[in-house]
């Protein structure tokens, strides 16, 4: 297991089934793994080509859609033991510069459309932007333009000119989580991070070649990028992608016959989306599904009951975070053991999972501690100015997820609260510091504060309280139009309180929790 890479175990898939289908788009294009792997290699050597092309440990930031043309950039940056930091399309221009900057980017890539702010900050960094060319021909070669001029064509048969092997601990993969007292915080991955993750993913689903699904998920993110495409790639299962490059209810089914998939993994509102379709526009046939899995949000077990209803498959819910590289436990195949509404599931694969207290012990089945895990999946530690965050977060030997959670004496975990204040917003991870600081920075606003409040449709929705400065006339709309030139959509305010003061301790310090319980009204009906 030491010696494991993910380029292996990819290599090592294309090698069992070159001629089994990889990686689709439906009625555009379709490779099989042998296919892929060849893309991906000349992708490695074009980049990686030249006294000035990528070198090992180099950052490449990927700004696309779902395309098959971000899974070759992807995979052809790691085989150049270079580091990929997708980011997530939606990022406004000062977002995609402090993303950039603090990966330690070299280059931008995007696909043929581009993204205005991605290169104008690009730009404004000095960084280089590329380009991939549209892939129409599953022969390739992907075309990459506006790379450092004077790169010469790859040789050797696209194979890399360096001739260095991907190691266990080269950094692969470059993403950020979002934190409730700084900026969002780097999350370096290796290779052996990201094959120690597909490996136990791949044990608890028993993935196999004839397995297929279509990605719901952003690839951006670690739940699609991690569970959906590259485990099954490992595996020498197939993907599909959705023509429109990202998830749509309307074509999901017949996406889903046409990749013959037997499975498919979302977030809680991605579900609540395809039940409220099933609902009202009931399609004509269903695939028969092995299982259906949640992730990345607390699934309500009501909702697992209607999917297992109304799809005839047992749904799975998991718990992940970015820094195990993804899955942490799930809940297992019938064939392995009891799935338990409410419940996460039990530890995946080799990793390990324990509730402790506050000094390191773990606490009695049945009771109520601090959800910690280690492993090879797991970070070596963040990318962070703050010289205290990973003593705090790897304290007594374990990393410390921030959730509070209850084990069972067979092992399975339930969450029961955050110790962290991070919003939740179907599965996007919102740090409300970051909301504060671009609230604060509106020229009339004297006082802020956001906080997450319970949202039928995401699980959290966020909120905020702001106090205008003196004799200020300032309307929720003015806000909300601020925040939306400053924050990708997902993370604006859906609610403002304009006040003319906050609630506090004591001690003067403002509290989310207290804030949200002043502010916010529970519905009647959520109550009900």
């Amino acid at each position: 297991m030491d010696a494991l890479t993910l380029t292996s175990l990819l290599k090592a898939a294309a090698a069992a089934f070159p001629d089994r289908r990889a990686i689709a788009v439906h009625a555009k294009i379709d490779l099989t793994h042998a296919a892929l792997d060849a893309l991906v290699d000349a992708a490695a050597a074009r980049l990686a080509a030249g006294p000035d092309g990528l070198r090992p440990g180099q950052t490449v930031a990927l700004c696309f859609p779902n395309t098959v043309e971000l899974v070759v950039v992807f995979l052809a940056v790691i085989r150049a033991r270079g580091v990929a930091a997708p980011l997530n399309p939606a990022y406004t221009q000062d977002e995609f510069e402090f993303y950039l900057s603090d990966s330690g980017a070299r280059l931008l890539v995007t696909g043929a459309d581009g993204n205005a702010p991605a290169q104008a900050a690009a730009a404004k960094l000095g960084l280089p932007h590329a380009v991939a060319a549209t892939l129409t021909d599953a022969a390739g070669p992907l075309g990459l333009t506006g790379l450092v001029e004077g790169n010469p064509a790859p040789q050797n048969n696209g194979t890399l000119q360096h001739k260095e092997e991907n190691e266990p601990s080269d950094v692969a993969l470059f993403l950020h989580t979002s934190g409730t007292t700084s900026r969002p915080k780097g999350v370096p991955l290796t290779q052996h991070n990201l094959a120690a993750s597909v490996q136990n993913i791949r044990a608890v689903y028993r993935f196999a070649e004839t397995d297929a699904t279509v990605v719901t998920l952003p690839l951006f993110h670690v739940h699609g990028l991690m569970c959906a495409l590259l485990s099954s790639l490992a595996s020498g299962a197939s993907v599909a992608l959705p023509a429109a490059g990202r998830f749509s209810a309307s074509t999901f089914w017949a996406d889903m016959l046409a990749a013959g998939a037997t499975w498919y993994t979302a977030v809680p509102t991605i579900h609540q989306i395809i039940l409220d379709r099933h609902a009202s526009r009931p399609e004509p046939r269903y695939p028969a599904l092995r299982f259906v899995r949640s992730c990345s949000a607390s699934l309500a077990p009501v909702i697992l009951e209607r999917l297992e209803a109304a799809f005839g498959a047992p749904v799975l819910e998991a718990y992940a975070m970015t820094e195990a590289s993804h899955m942490m436990t799930s809940n297992p195949l019938p064939q392995d053991g009891a799935r338990k509404p409410g419940s996460v599931g039990r530890a995946a694969g080799s990793l390990e999972v324990a509730v402790l207290d506050e000094a390191g012990s773990h606490v009695p089945a049945g009771e109520r501690g601090e959800v910690c895990i280690r492993g090879p999946n797991v970070t070596a530690g963040y990318k962070t100015a703050d010289p205290g965050a990973n003593e705090a977060a790897f304290l007594h030997g374990w990393f410390h997820t921030g959730d509070i959670g209850v084990m069972d004496g067979e092992g399975y975990v339930s969450l029961v609260g955050r110790i962290k204040e991070l919003i939740n917003r179907g599965g996007e991870k919102i740090s409300p510091i970051e909301v504060d600081s671009v609230l604060l920075g509106h020229p009339d606003v004297a006082q802020a504060v956001s906080f997450g409040v319970p949202d039928e449709k995401y699980g959290e929705e966020i909120h905020c309280a702001v106090i205008p400065r003196d004799s200020v006339k300032l309307g929720e709309e003015e806000v909300v139009a601020f925040c939306r030139k400053n924050l990708a959509a997902f993370k604006v305010p859906k609610k403002v309180y304009i006040a003319a003061d906050l609630p506090k301790t004591a001690t003067g310090k403002i509290q989310r929790r207290i804030v949200a319980q002043h502010f916010f009204v529970v519905p009647a009906a959520a109550k009900a």
